[in-house]
């Protein structure tokens, strides 16, 4: 996976990712969680395993958790906020051993929390700390 923005800064609390303008999806997932839920809608944080851990958010409407992807849109990928059917950045590719994650959490997984807080910056995220797996711990 190729990081979005070129910017070093690790941000992980919904509120630095709206104080910096910046986060990768992890973060982004954490701030549009909490302003979601600010607007008295329901979310919850889940994940895919693209090779790595990648942080999408769910949205409770119509009777149905509606997955969306937080990342953002460049040439290529369009993972706009729909509630229509997913648009998410990326499909995973089950013949290579990714897949969906099936738990939604309300809070962010500690696996997510360890590497994003850990981090010096994002090259340092990206060499050594972004989690390849989620250790099941249920819903919290």
């Amino acid at each position: 996976m190729r990081p979005d923005a070129d910017d070093p800064r690790v941000t992980w609390r919904a509120s630095d990712v709206l104080e910096q303008r910046t986060g990768i999806c992890y973060a982004k997932a954490h701030a549009l969680t909490a302003l979601l839920r600010a607007e008295g809608i329901p979310a919850a944080l889940c994940y895919q395993y693209l090779g790595v851990v990648h942080g999408l958010v769910a949205v409770w409407f119509d009777g149905a958790w509606h997955r969306q992807d937080p990342r953002g849109n460049k040439p290529g990928v369009d993972a706009r906020f729909s509630l229509r059917g997913e648009r998410l950045a990326f499909t995973p590719d089950t013949a290579a051993g990714e897949r969906d994650h099936p738990v939604l959490y309300a809070a962010p997984h500690p696996a997510v929390v360890r590497a994003l807080s850990s981090a010096r910056d994002r090259s340092h995220l990206w060499q050594m700390l972004l989690p390849t797996t989620l250790e099941d711990q249920g819903r919290p």
